[in-house]
């Protein structure tokens, strides 16, 4: 299946347009802000999706190591 794109008007800072014109050669520019965004946005993903579980935990009752054994092998069906 091949990949769609979609043109997006964005505005970056003088300086980082002056990094990426310099480090980036034409042509490979979409590619590195593409990755970049991709990146940000699963760091993103992921602190949103830790704060939820930080949530969980939160409302959750605390186990010992041992009762949480326990109710494993029980689960598993071993003694």
């Amino acid at each position: 299946m091949a990949s769609s794109s979609k043109k997006l008007n964005f505005i970056i800072s003088s300086e980082v347009a002056k990094e990426l014109e310099k480090l980036i050669p034409l042509g490979k520019r979409s590619k590195v802000v593409n990755d970049a965004i991709m990146k940000e946005l699963t760091a993103i993903r992921r602190r949103q999706l830790t704060d939820k579980l930080l949530v969980i935990k939160q409302k959750s009752p605390s186990l010992s190591t041992h009762e949480i054994v326990s109710a494993l092998k029980t689960d598993r069906g071993r003694r």
